[in-house]
């Protein structure tokens, strides 16, 4: 199993084997514990996502996002996590607002996810399609990043994670 895969686990782990601690501090400890992996190199369906909604903020009036490459390692750990888990989810969002609370300087993190589409076209009208989706994209925030990536057979599987720094 790679590394990048027991991340979860092992943050889990270390968070109920600190029985004497106070909550903020546990919290704080896996924070601070929780390495970010190097973030892989962007794909050309990333790009596609990120300027499709960059594109349309600045039709809505709304400042375009930078992409962030912490941002981008934390989505990559997720995406590859649905990948395992053969399911898409939210799994475990906890540790990753926590790890970029203490390593990108976020105090804000949401996310959107999803499977199937094979087109970045496609993947960005689904989110705006969706009310809870398009409130992210439409969210105040100053950064994101998105991961793509593929399973065994060939469909995508997205995490696209927004920050306010």
């Amino acid at each position: 199993m790679k590394a990048v895969k027991l991340l979860p686990i092992i943050a889990l782990i270390a968070l109920f084997s600190f029985t004497s601690c106070a909550k903020d501090t546990i919290e704080e400890d896996v924070a601070n514990s929780i390495e970010v992996p190097v973030a892989p190199i962007a794909k050309t369906i990333e790009i596609e996502i990120m300027e499709l909604i960059n594109d349309y903020r600045i039709n809505e009036g709304l400042n375009p996002l930078h992409n962030h490459e912490t941002v981008k390692a934390v989505a990559f750990t997720h995406t590859d996590y649905m990948i395992e888990a053969n399911s898409v989810s939210h799994d475990n969002f906890f540790l990753r607002k926590q790890s970029l609370q203490a390593n990108a300087d976020a105090y804000v993190v949401t996310e959107n996810v999803a499977y199937g589409f094979s087109s970045a076209e496609a993947v960005v009208n689904a989110w705006l399609a969706s009310p809870s989706h398009k409130d992210n994209i439409d969210g105040d925030y100053t950064d994101f990043d998105v991961s793509a990536e593929q399973n065994s057979a060939g469909k995508w599987y997205f995490t696209n994670i927004f920050i306010k720094r």
